[in-house]
């Protein structure tokens, strides 16, 4: 009871920060392309500057900024039905890994050219290349990042969102795509889910489409989604083998319980379960179910503002402003390997 109390004031706080943050970008359509997690995020650094007695909400805050960022992940896979995604995202797939193959790649070049911490290089090699924000919350506890280097990230992320849901329609038309290719283009190339809505919703409106694009990008987007599983589970099995090696001297053994992110696990069942109830349930208990999972993925989403919330009262924005050069410079060539490598593979399967 006596954690449970001295949690109260931080998880107050980070909620004081994540409703507002939550319903402007619910009420003003604009701060769409930028995203509730970084108007939190941003909130938090700049709240932290002027707050008195930080001791009294630090338990809340890491609680916000670890547990409730791994729940998150968890009610994040009760939006993806793995039919769905199979059926309309393969033909996406070879354009996805080749997109994910060229930013990972990019991402340990540029950490080794530019010397960035590795796992600062590792989150935004991740983020740019699977899905943002999302990406970046399963894999930071897998890598044990500390706030500030989720903060960093972010924002990094952040950035090239709003660039792309910007100028990609307007790109997309000067280089003559059709409705399907763009999909792809949005899909595969945006990195956030709101960004990739942001900019179907764009080609959409321009092109009259009926809002086919935009359904076609989302799935496109949920695809690149289940890249999560995979990534995170290398990265585990790195941590493991790393402490395996260095505990072999003391004859210590390695606890796969305390290594292995659970949470991960959990992601994938309720995956699982999205599927096999879409799949055999009817009727209205069909609705009734999808309407569960629609509010637990609407939960997954303010979960992730509230631990984002927590991770911006944790970073200090004056060194996070002083050390976002070689970042951001990282994620801007991650940036534009994507989206030439998105380009090139539609002209080379023809799908453009």
């Amino acid at each position: 009871m006596k954690n449970i109390k001295a949690m109260i004031p931080g998880i107050s706080l980070c909620l004081v920060i994540a409703i507002p943050s939550w319903l402007l970008v619910r009420f003003i359509q604009p701060l769409e392309v930028i995203g509730a997690p970084v108007i939190a995020i941003i909130a938090g650094m700049i709240l932290t500057l002027f707050l008195k007695n930080k001791e009294a909400f630090a338990g809340g805050i890491a609680f916000c900024s670890k547990k409730v960022l791994q729940y998150a992940v968890v009610l994040l896979g009760f939006g993806l039905n793995l039919a769905t995604v199979g059926k309309v995202g393969m033909t996406s797939l070879p354009i996805i890994l080749s997109t994910i193959t060229i930013s990972l790649v990019t991402a340990f070049v540029m950490y080794k050219l530019l010397k960035v911490p590795s796992k600062t290089a590792t989150l935004i090699g991740v983020g740019s290349s699977i899905c943002g924000g999302s990406a970046i919350a399963a894999t930071a506890p897998v890598i044990d990042a500390d706030d500030e280097e989720i903060a960093q990230s972010i924002s990094v992320i952040f950035l090239f969102n709003v660039i792309a849901a910007l100028i990609f329609p307007t790109l997309g038309g000067l280089l003559g795509m059709s409705d399907a290719g763009f999909s792809l283009f949005a899909g595969t190339a945006v990195n956030d889910t709101s960004s990739v809505t942001a900019a179907a919703s764009t080609w959409d409106s321009i092109h009259k489409t009926g809002g086919i694009v935009l359904e076609n990008a989302t799935i496109v987007k949920l695809t690149r989604t289940l890249a999560i599983i995979p990534i995170t589970l290398v990265l585990t099995f790195y941590k493991m083998k790393k402490s395996s090696s260095s505990k072999n001297n003391s004859q210590t053994k390695v606890s796969l319980k305390k290594i292995f992110p659970m949470f991960i696990l959990y992601f994938v069942l309720a995956s699982v379960i999205t599927t096999l109830v879409s799949s055999f349930f009817s009727g209205e208990a069909l609705e009734f179910a999808n309407n569960t999972f629609g509010f637990l993925k609407q939960l997954s989403k303010f979960f992730i503002v509230m631990a984002m919330a927590a991770i911006g009262l944790n970073t200090n924005i004056v060194k996070l402003v002083k050390t976002g050069g070689k970042p951001i410079l990282l994620g801007f060539t991650c940036w534009v390997a994507i989206t030439a490598v998105s380009i090139a593979m539609q002209q080379i399967i023809g799908i453009w």
